[in-house]
């Protein structure tokens, strides 16, 4: 019988060199409202900055429900697994649907009465956990939603007036985006991995506030040794760059972070101001940028050393500015470290591993109504 996938070529391909077939594109999705309590309360929480509990909860209700029909999905006839699991969010007039994807995948010959894992790794990318050692388990994410708040913005308003760190949104910052880590950690643990690899960090602004949501796939892997069956490791890693760090005896040890939020203060945004007018270097905004990413790679680094990690890669920086002068910095990496049990089963990755899927259906029309045809597509892949 003929099958409606997800996977492309090159994905397929991957997959068939560890045994696999392709299966049916599975779909799960499950529309939520806020409600009026809900409201209220988030309201409320709002006034007060941190963590919005009322919407984190319902959140990830939604985007659960939404994955538990996935899995339940009738087309399944006996898949192993999952693949290429996505959890999107999308607001409909005040409600929100929680969408879910993937498509499955089978072992010639098994007819499985229920699904081994499920994994948010597209088919190149699990071909490259398999190879590494990783056995995936489940689909993994951990999500937060938070506000800076009134009393964080009054403080951190009166703080904008002096040069320095604002530690009031720093705090906040950093607190919620650990939040999301320990949660997925959190799901992880409760699924029996001992890692979470491939992890993917999104951030979206949702009625005032905004969530902070990570995926991977929680997986077992022998390297580890038992103290992280209770604590996971985690990698935002590639996985192919995974592969790579494996293959040179390396083994991801934990998502690692540093954030700074910054003011230049009113003195220094008035005389930043004139000096705008003529060409020139702005001392001001050279050492505030240049002392906030400092700060922010002093905290990673902080991490690093209490899980002993032997070095930090792939770190990447972002600054965003907050408004009145204020800016946050914000660098994330991974901490790794070299372990005896570290190795890939395979000498070299193939190239349908790491060639990048290239569009064939490309929309250029402005359209008026009924939104981008080409979002679907890519909600699917």
């Amino acid at each position: 019988m003929a099958i409606n996938t997800g996977l492309s070529g090159n994905e397929i391909f991957c997959l068939a060199k560890k045994g696999f077939e392709p299966g049916e594109m599975v779909i799960g999705n499950s529309v939520w409202s806020v409600g009026f309590l809900g409201g209220i309360g988030s309201a409320l929480k709002t006034i007060g900055g941190g963590e919005v509990t009322q919407i984190t909860e319902i959140i990830h209700e939604g985007r659960k429900a939404a994955i538990d029909r996935m899995e339940a999905w009738t087309g399944l006839h006996g898949a192993v697994g999952i693949t290429g699991v996505t959890s999107e969010l999308i607001i409909h007039s005040g409600n929100i649907e929680f969408l879910s994807v993937g498509s499955a995948v089978h072992k010639p010959g098994v007819n499985a009465p229920s699904l081994d894992f499920t994994c948010s790794a597209d088919g190149q990318e699990l071909y490259c956990q398999l190879d590494a050692g990783f056995k995936p388990l489940g689909f993994a994410f951990g999500n937060v939603a938070y506000s800076i708040g009134l009393g964080g913005g009054i403080m951190g308003g009166l703080r904008s007036l002096v040069k320095g760190e604002v530690k009031e949104f720093s705090d906040i910052f950093y607190h919620t985006r650990h939040l999301a880590l320990e949660r997925i950690q959190k799901e992880a643990k409760a699924k029996g991995a001992n890692c979470v690899v491939g992890i993917k960090t999104s951030i979206m602004k949702f009625g005032g506030m905004q969530e902070m949501v990570m995926v991977g796939t929680a997986s077992h892997h022998p390297a580890y040794d038992a103290s992280h069956s209770n604590i996971p490791a985690t990698s935002d890693m590639t996985c192919e760059e995974t592969w790579n760090m494996v293959h040179l005896g390396y083994m991801p040890m934990q998502l690692v972070l540093g954030v700074s939020v910054y003011s230049i203060g009113f003195g220094g945004g008035m005389s930043a101001f004139f000096k705008s007018f003529v060409k020139g270097e702005i001392p001001e905004l050279t050492h505030l940028i240049y002392d906030a990413r400092e700060n922010a790679l002093s905290k990673l680094m902080e991490h690093a050393v209490e899980v002993q990690a032997d070095d930090v890669v792939g770190i990447k920086t972002y600054v965003y500015s907050l408004g009145s002068g204020v800016i946050e910095f914000l660098a994330i990496g991974t901490a790794v470290k070299k372990m005896p049990g570290a190795k890939t089963e395979s000498d070299n990755l193939p190239p349908q591993a790491v060639m990048t899927d290239k569009d064939t259906f490309i929309n250029k029309a402005d359209l008026q109504s009924g939104g981008n045809l080409n979002e679907g597509a890519k909600a699917g892949r």
